[in-house]
């Protein structure tokens, strides 16, 4: 029987992993989506949409399905997921290895302020801006509401949910963004203050960039940290090692045996174990 592998997505490596998992012959790969994008890309292999009903439904899904091994590519801010995935990794005995990009790290000029949530983070802002670029996706805007003399630009992928702050102009985007573009967005809003998760990456990276070209402060919200017991591995290729399809594996992988920890990569902001690297 092929062996059958589980990707929690949702992520550019999600989407990296399931090709690379597809091209390796007699693997099965199927990718679950939460559907919380509208339109998310074309994806390799088999695709689920929705959730399982928390951990006892994933873990049923997992002996139903016969899954061989499960990985957790989720973005690193999706903490119930994660803890779910953990969850039912432990209850049937399924290998599991989470993927997370490197988030990132201030650079010389950067004048970070790191805070341990979205509502941490509202706090922060009277003191630094009046205009604010809140790029910290279309939920959790609730943390801002209360902020009515604060006018800020929303961007998401898709329409925020409410509530959110009362003077708030929404952009709809999707990355990878450019320094030149990003630049030119903040200029054209006159933007003083940019808020922005630890998502880590490239896609997105360009406006903290452009924040330090023009000399403005951002509020950068630590990742929450992965449940005890559990690391992670910071790119695809650490993954195929663990399911034994590295470089130079060209027999069918023995999913059962991979095993053992393998460190996260360096976080900027303290999540997954990191040391606090922000001023």
């Amino acid at each position: 029987m092929s062996p059958h592998v589980l990707i929690l997505g949702g992520t550019a490596e999600a989407r990296a992993l399931a090709a690379a998992l597809c091209a390796r012959p007699g693997v099965r790969v199927t990718t679950s989506l939460a559907g919380r994008v509208a339109k998310p890309g074309a994806l390799d292999g088999e695709v689920r949409v929705g959730g399982f009903g928390g951990a006892s439904g994933l873990a049923d899904w997992l002996r139903a399905e016969s899954v061989d091994a499960l990985v957790d590519a989720t973005h690193p801010f999706a903490e119930s997921i994660t803890a779910n995935a953990a969850r039912a990794a432990a209850e049937t005995g399924v290998p599991a290895v989470v993927l997370r990009r490197p988030g990132w790290r201030p650079g010389p000029g950067d004048q970070w302020h790191c805070a341990p949530s979205l509502d941490a983070a509202a706090d922060l802002l009277p003191r630094l801006g009046r205009r604010v670029l809140l790029t910290t996706g279309r939920l959790g805007l609730a943390s801002f509401a209360h902020l009515s003399r604060l006018h800020f630009v929303v961007r998401s992928v898709d329409p925020p949910e409410p509530p959110m702050p009362p003077d708030t102009h929404v952009l709809l985007a999707r990355g990878p963004f450019t320094v030149p573009g990003e630049t030119a967005l903040l200029r054209e809003h006159r933007v003083d203050v940019l808020v922005t998760k630890d998502s880590g990456g490239a896609a997105t990276a360009a406006k903290l960039t452009a924040a330090r070209d023009l000399g403005l402060p951002v509020v950068v919200v630590r990742r929450p940290p992965l449940p005890d017991g559990v690391t992670a591995v910071p790119d695809v290729q650490g993954v195929l090692e663990r399911l034994g399809l590295g470089q130079g594996a060209h027999t069918e992988p023995v999913v059962k045996d991979f095993a053992g920890d393998v460190p996260a990569g360096p976080v900027s902001c303290g999540g997954d174990g990191a040391a606090d690297t922000c001023p």
